[in-house]
């Protein structure tokens, strides 16, 4: 299994990824048609592409035979503050140590942008979500809302600061 950047060429599986992720983690918090709606918007082809190419944005995928997982980050130079937005692992990959290397690869690549604290973002519905960023040392912060459709959801913020070797995890 490798970890690398995002191209175009992967915009549909990282798409069925959250699509198979959504609907095993969310279930039954949330329903089909939330699911369907949050699929649609947060992963249409288009935002994932957009993505791809913005500024200060990390889009990573975990390819074994075909991607199995990927996580979406983003940074603020201004105040040394990074935003790991979402990590996913295909349901039938999980316990590979695939969701473990995505995440290390991110908390890299976010300290050499010089990032010293990372926030999690994982919707309230998605425990095991917030057992993986607790597991590495993620603290809770605060809960949020988000909105899904024309609904608002509690979204909780965790948050992992650099250690004084300025690494994470």
């Amino acid at each position: 299994m490798s970890i690398r950047q995002a191209t175009r060429e992967d915009v549909d599986a990282v798409r069925a990824v959250a699509e198979r992720s959504w609907r095993t983690d969310y279930r039954p918090a949330l329903t089909r048609e939330t699911v369907e709606t949050a699929v649609n918007d947060w992963y249409a082809p288009e935002r994932i592409e957009a993505e791809l190419g913005a500024e200060r944005t990390l889009v990573l995928v975990a390819e074994a035979d075909e991607i199995v997982g990927f996580s979406h980050a983003t940074w603020s130079d201004e105040d040394a503050t990074g935003y790991i937005l979402r990590i996913y692992v295909d349901p039938d990959h999980r316990r590979e140590r695939i969701g473990r290397a995505l995440l290390e690869r991110t908390c890299a690549d976010l300290g050499a942008e010089g990032v010293e604290r990372i926030n999690a973002m994982v919707l309230a519905a998605n425990e095991p979500g917030a057992d993986f960023y607790e597991h590495f040392g993620f603290e809770f912060a605060d809960e949020r809302t988000t909105t899904i459709g024309e609904e608002t959801y509690p979204e909780r913020r965790y948050v992992l600061e650099s250690g004084s070797d300025g690494g994470f995890v």
